[in-house]
């Protein structure tokens, strides 16, 4: 049950899907700060170094991701894209930053960096949009093979907040954030480093606030600029990317998995895709909607058992079970040992 943060070779050939370079800015700088060695970190991630000398360049985002990963455990700190993004000011972000920055005003700002941040980092989803009395700007990966994705989320929300905190001053904090993944052994540099509550197992990651200031002008409009960093960022992306059809699935149902069972016409409905048009088209790629729930619920339950401030209760409702017991059956039957036998496996020495 080892983890390997390493991207396959075969599955970032399935689809392309791309990072800009800019994402990494100071990223090797960082790593040497914290104790680590970026080049082993790079080079285990599958990243050329030169690939992140150049903002505009392209950088398989499995590989991007999985380097965030291994940077946080070669440095040692479980908190490592947190405290990257929360130093990571806007003008590092590239194209999609000089966009906020120059935007007549801060919800001019907020709305393209929304719709524009799937060209800067493809494959993602990430909504500006109002619910109740709140605003809330959130953003998810959607490609089922990415599971270790904790600390781009993390780094991602702390970039968005510092475009905000641009734009309202340094002491601006959100109502609440989220995050999809589960909660990390100590939360309070979470709320810490927001300033607001924190939750954890979410549908996506999400800064949730009030603003009554959205047309306040953001300090470095251009109004010439902005349109021109629009057209010159959709250029350079060439698009949002492309996804095989079953790991877009894996994304819906993976989202979905901490609010239980997420069931088939919920996914094909996300999809705009009727229930047996889904089912059919997963079967020409040879598999079921319950095999690729199953198969998906298998692989996190191994991350997260690795995670060991994780009670075996707490993974069972992160991966979808209203009882811990079936849980159990499920990890029984997947790995011929139950959570707790296979956890102590895990911890005891070689």
């Amino acid at each position: 049950m080892a983890m390997s943060f390493a991207p396959n070779a075969e599955a970032s050939r399935a689809a392309p899907r791309h990072v800009l370079a800019a994402a990494a800015s100071g990223v090797t700088r960082f790593i040497a700060a914290e104790g680590g060695n970026a080049e082993r970190v790079l080079e285990r991630a599958g990243l050329p170094a030169e690939r992140l000398a150049d903002p505009r360049r392209p950088l398989d985002l499995g590989a991007y991701c999985a380097m965030m990963e291994l940077a946080a455990a070669d440095t040692g700190d479980g908190n490592f894209g947190l405290r990257f993004g929360q130093q990571f000011a806007p003008e590092q972000l590239g194209l999609i930053g000089d966009i906020a920055l120059s935007a007549p005003t801060l919800g001019a700002a907020l709305e393209a960096f929304a719709g524009l941040f799937p060209f800067h980092q493809q494959v993602t989803e990430t909504r500006f949009y109002r619910q109740g009395d709140q605003l809330r700007l959130d953003y998810r990966i959607l490609d089922g093979r990415i599971l270790a994705r904790r600390h781009d989320a993390e780094l991602t929300l702390g970039m968005f907040a510092n475009v905000l905190r641009r734009c309202l001053g340094d002491g601006w904090a959100p109502d609440e954030v989220q995050f999809e993944h589960p909660q990390p052994a100590d939360a309070r540099e979470h709320r810490a480093a927001f300033g607001a509550p924190a939750r954890f197992g979410q549908r996506s990651n999400a800064l949730v606030f009030r603003c009554r200031e959205l047309e306040r002008a953001m300090p470095g409009r251009d109004p010439a600029a902005f349109v021109r960093l629009r057209d010159e960022l959709v250029g350079v992306a060439g698009g949002t990317g492309t996804l095989r059809f079953i790991d877009r699935v894996r994304g819906e149902v993976r989202s979905r998995l901490s609010c239980g069972y997420p069931h088939v016409d919920e996914i094909a409905a996300a999809l705009g895709l009727a229930r047996w048009t889904l089912q059919r088209r997963l079967a020409e790629q040879g598999c079921s909607y319950a095999g690729l729930v199953d198969d998906l619920r298998r692989e996190l339950a191994t991350r997260y058992l690795g995670e060991r401030h994780l009670p075996v209760g707490d993974i069972a409702g992160l991966l979808g079970y209203s009882q811990t017991s079936a849980f159990t059956r499920a990890f029984l039957r997947w790995f011929g040992a139950a959570p707790t036998q296979a956890r102590r496996r895990q911890a005891a020495p070689l």
